[in-house]
């Protein structure tokens, strides 16, 4: 169980570390309005928050039901 947690946790702060370049990539572009830019933003963080949000209920519910653990890594989601 706690290896799903640092492996959940790892990947989050991978992801993080993505969006962040993706971020500032954005803010950079010479090709994009300022308009254009801040939707983009908005679209990158709340992708961010939906992918926060889907760790957290596969963490959840390999908490209540230990036995999703293989499932969850076969499907390559941890």
């Amino acid at each position: 169980m706690i290896r799903v947690k640092k492996e959940i946790g790892m990947a989050h702060h991978k992801h993080h570390e993505k969006l962040e370049k993706i971020k500032e990539a954005i803010r950079d572009s010479k090709e994009l309005t300022e308009e254009q830019k801040s939707n983009a933003l908005v679209h990158v963080e709340e992708w961010y928050a939906e992918d926060k949000a889907f760790g957290s209920l596969i963490e959840g519910l390999i908490e209540k039901f230990a036995e999703l653990e293989p499932i969850f890594s076969e499907m390559g989601l941890i």
